[in-house]
């Protein structure tokens, strides 16, 4: 959540962030008004609350007719302060209430409009030119069956659409991608992190996915706990209710975890092979910072995915993504999409955002610098996400036999396999 001191004092930089992230303006008004009221009612019951205590001692010093309406009006304080004391628990209420549905203050220099009006900062590597290679390029399903590696039909037998198995070089193909994230990573500073895949709704919803992102995400009702969509969620809790001491930052944890969202806005988008499932596996980089650290830290970020996607030896391109599709908790995200062969355009594959002090407020987690405490900053950074670097790898690296190379960086995860070759049928 936003700081409500920064609401107050400076209302139109918040409209003027809703507005740049297509969400409800008037969210605004409501929220100083709820807010002033809570401030007012406040101001009330502490006023009656010090009559109250004053009329004690007058009581006793009191006698006769004096005495009465002392009384009297002490019956009447009781009232007006349990009405007040009512009144203020509302509005404070209702001012978190609304404080829970404003989204992160988008910074400043972040494009302005939809999925379409990114900016894109670079461009690294090579388009490969199969055409004069001889051959038409395979698409990631077809390269996966032919080498064994990936069984779509399967996994919706066993469990419905946008599932799948990896078998053979596909099961080992991913432990050999996760193995190698995880030593970049660790070599980076990270402690590497096993992390929980069910979580708590306080969890969830101060990292800020039950939000706009909640249609995405699997609630078990009986234990009333929640599937995570990514390891942020847990590593963001990890220090819920936490004072940190300012020498302990920068935190950098490196989270492995299955993650599952419902896809729900992508009815017929992607629905063939891997590219986007209800199930996978993920590294994901956290990072806990000085609030004014927080724009270094992402550039760092960034740069580790590049690090990690020239290692992989794709074509990818940056961008920076435009302000309604940020998500609640970024106050700027960069994405790095990796070239796709047989889909002609640049693909998602890791994704890091700057969350400044949304998340940790939420979440109350602070950092003490001597006598002072104050929210810290949060950020994240995919990785891998493994089934969409998996369809990269295949796509950017295949062979006119449909064997597939494999990147220098993973071949020691693979038992020094250069080649993926085709099972025999």
């Amino acid at each position: 959540m936003i700081d409500l001191r920064l609401l107050r004092e400076d209302p139109d930089r918040v409209r003027a962030s809703q507005r740049a992230r297509g969400e409800d303006v008037a969210l605004v008004d409501s929220l100083l008004s709820a807010d002033e009221r809570r401030r007012s009612s406040g101001v009330r019951f502490d006023e009656l609350r010090a009559e109250q205590k004053g009329l004690g001692k007058l009581i006793g010093k009191a006698t006769g007719d004096e005495k009465a309406g002392l009384l009297k009006r002490a019956e009447q304080l009781k009232t007006d302060v349990k009405a007040a004391d009512t009144e203020r628990d509302a509005a404070d209420a209702e001012t978190q209430q609304l404080l829970q549905r404003l989204g992160n203050l988008v910074h400043p220099d972040v494009p302005v409009g939809g999925e379409e009006d990114f900016v894109t900062l670079e461009t690294h590597g090579t388009h490969r030119d199969f055409a004069a290679e001889g051959f038409e390029p395979r698409d990631h399903l077809e390269l996966g069956q032919l080498l064994g590696a990936i069984d779509v039909e399967r996994g919706a037998k066993v469990s419905g659409s946008r599932f799948y198995f990896l078998t053979g070089v596909g099961a080992l193909l991913e432990l050999a991608l996760v193995n190698a994230a995880i030593a970049q990573a660790t070599a980076a500073g990270f402690t590497p992190m096993l992390t929980p895949a069910l979580v708590r709704p306080q969890s969830m919803a101060g990292t800020g996915f039950l939000g706009q992102a909640a249609q995405d995400v699997y609630h078990l009702d009986k234990d009333d706990l929640y599937l995570v969509g990514t390891s942020e969620v847990p590593l963001a809790a990890y220090h819920m209710d936490e004072i940190l001491d300012a020498d302990r930052l920068p935190l950098r944890y490196a989270g492995f975890s299955p993650c599952f969202r419902r896809e729900a806005g992508s009815h017929g988008k992607d629905t063939r092979g891997i590219f986007r499932v209800h199930q996978f596996d993920k590294v994901e980089m956290f990072s806990y910072v000085l609030p004014e650290d927080s724009q270094a830290e992402h550039q760092r970020l960034l740069e580790w995915e590049k690090q990690w996607l020239t290692s992989l030896e794709l074509p990818f391109r940056v961008i920076d993504v435009a302000s309604a599709e940020l998500g609640s908790s970024a106050a700027r995200k960069y994405d790095c999409e990796a070239w796709i062969p047989t889909q002609g355009k640049y693909r998602e594959l890791t994704s890091t955002s700057d969350c400044t002090e949304f998340q940790s407020r939420r979440l109350s987690i602070r950092v003490r610098e001597g006598k002072k405490v104050r929210p810290l900053a949060t950020l994240n950074g995919t990785l891998c996400a493994v089934p969409r670097t998996i369809v990269a790898i295949l796509e950017n690296h295949q062979q006119a036999d449909g064997s597939v190379r494999v990147p220098e960086v993973l071949r020691p995860y693979l038992g020094g396999r250069e080649v993926l070759e085709p099972v025999a049928k």
